[in-house]
């Protein structure tokens, strides 16, 4: 300890003070970087969450003893890497997060025999908005969803129940297409007994209504789908046949198809004369005789079983025959029905860039395509598009200099180690923060520790010198000036810096030397007097 405490003495105040900043600086930096390292990668759990999913959440996270970080407001929450699918499938287990409603597990814990039948038909009503909820979350663009439904009873007595209805609020990013807006209605419709699309409403955030329910919306809405998928799928497939011939990104592609929704239905009658059938036939024939008596009438020629004398009586014969057939004609009866959505004509024009080639001087030269070669791209896309002339389609296919020449530099696909590692952004992003803290650590290491140490080390180096001088009674003219620096320290100090160091520690210390020991000073001194002079 009495070594301790003089070596300590013999430091200084100033350099002992210097060395513990420079370790406590030492410490510190270090503590960060291995904190900083050893720290597990964070990343995303889940997002979009509410209020009630994100407490329950951090609830469960903290009961396990999971470090977690919340951030937009606890919107999102954050956990290790590799803790991320482990805990999405033990939140899931637990039921959460829930989405911000309540679904079919209203009924798991409900006591069944308790319970009236307006609680239940309640809890019906909020399952079955909270899952609506739920599955229209799953679409692409929005964020959250409220659906409220009214599903009227029919009233006794009455013969026509009520159209049950929906109305659906909706947060989204950006904007919904038109197909999605009616996907939702349908949705909606279907999942709802006796619910029709047209009885759905949908409402955005910012309160602009979205699907108000009229009756001609649906049909205009599925005539204009029609037609734009039409135009784009017979579109995709002129650009990659023309594409595969001129080469990618060299060709433009504009097509526009004519559509008659109008529907027909034509009824016709056709009758053949030569091919009758007989139907049915009637046949009727008559005979009558009458005999002349002069007009007289008497009673025995009314009495039954008279005898007339023949010889003396004329007689009338006639005889009548009918015959009717009645015959059946051939009939064809032909009705046809025409669906709307027909098209009537198809305009397509494609616009393809020329060939470009290297000339002597290695520059890129452009040539324009020749007629033979447009003709057989016209061909191919006539083909395409299933090109009927009666029906009044166009093609045209024209050779015109794009403004952007093709790009000659390939594309670098990673080879090698790079290709087998198959980096992700997260990676990168690690190895890149771990570069920059070891970077730091050698700047503080060279720019600020190694100053400070060689500082420490010099002003030891000095002191040790200017006690050598004074100690040395005997030693020559020569020798104090020798003992200043002892062999091998002259490269290690910097004189230039620590000049005027040296010779204020040097006066003061042969000061108090001369104080403490007065008689060996004297004869230092007395010495140097009898010396001869040089």
């Amino acid at each position: 300890m009495q070594g301790l405490a003089d070596f300590l003495k013999g430091i200084g105040a100033a350099r002992f003070g210097a060395m513990i900043a420079v370790t406590a600086a030492l410490v510190g930096f270090f503590a960060f970087v291995i904190m900083r390292v050893t720290t597990p990668q964070m990343t995303t759990l889940f997002t979009d969450l509410s209020v009630e999913d994100s407490s329950g959440i951090i609830k469960d996270l903290e009961r396990q003893g999971i470090q977690f970080e919340l951030r937009n407001e606890g919107t999102i929450i954050m956990v290790p890497k590799d803790k991320v699918t482990r805990l999405r499938m033990k939140l899931a287990e637990g039921g959460l997060p829930k989405g911000g409603g309540v679904g079919y597990e209203v009924f798991d814990k409900s006591d069944a025999l308790g319970t009236t039948s307006f609680v239940q038909n309640i809890n019906h009503l909020r399952a079955l908005e909270g899952e609506l909820a739920r599955t229209i979350r799953a679409i692409d663009r929005i964020q959250a969803a409220r659906v409220h439904l009214v599903l009227p009873e029919r009233p006794l007595f009455s013969r026509e129940a009520p159209e049950p209805s929906a109305s659906i609020v909706v947060r989204v990013r950006g904007a919904l297409e038109a197909t999605q807006i009616r996907a939702i209605r349908h949705l909606v419709a279907s999942a709802v007994n006796g619910l029709k699309p047209q009885r759905v409403s949908i409402v955005d955030e910012a309160g602009q209504l979205l699907a108000d329910g009229a009756q001609t919306d649906p049909e205009q809405a599925v005539g204009d789908e029609r037609r734009t998928a039409f135009e784009k799928r017979m579109r995709k497939q002129v650009e990659d046949i023309v594409s595969s011939v001129v080469g990618s990104g060299r060709a433009r592609v504009q097509l526009s198809a004519d559509f008659d929704f109008n529907k027909i239905t034509q009824t016709s009658d056709k009758f053949d004369p030569e091919g009758r059938v007989l139907r049915s036939s009637q046949t009727r024939e008559e005979q009558s005789m009458t005999a002349d008596n002069n007009g007289q009438v008497t009673v025995n020629n009314e009495l039954p079983g008279n005898q007339q004398n023949s010889g003396a009586t004329a007689k009338d014969q006639s005889k009548k025959s009918e015959e009717t057939n009645n015959y059946e004609i051939s009939r064809t009866t032909k009705t046809e029905v025409t669906e709307a959505g027909r098209v009537n004509r198809i305009s397509v024009a494609v616009l393809v860039d020329g060939i470009y080639s290297k000339n002597d001087k290695g520059e890129l030269a452009y040539q324009d395509r020749t007629k033979e070669q447009l003709d057989r791209i016209s061909t191919l896309v006539r083909s395409a598009i299933g090109f009927d002339q009666k029906r009044g389609d166009q093609v045209e296919v024209v050779n015109l200099r794009f403004a952007d020449a093709p790009s000659t530099a390939p594309i670098a696909e990673p080879s090698g180690l790079l290709g087998m590692l198959q980096f992700t952004k997260d990676d990168v992003m690690y190895f890149v923060e771990l570069g920059v803290m070891m970077l730091l650590g050698l700047v503080v290491l060279f720019l600020v520790i190694r100053p400070l140490v060689k500082r420490i080390l010099a002003s030891d180096e000095v002191a040790a010198a200017i006690s050598g001088v004074l100690t040395g009674p005997a030693a020559s003219e020569e020798a104090p000036s020798q003992a200043l620096l002892p062999s091998g320290a002259a490269s290690a100090i910097d004189v230039a810096t620590v000049q005027g160091q040296v010779h204020a520690q040097s006066v003061h210390r042969v000061g108090e030397l001369a104080e403490r020991n007065p008689n060996e000073t004297v004869a230092i001194i007395r010495q140097w007097l009898t010396e001869p002079a040089k």
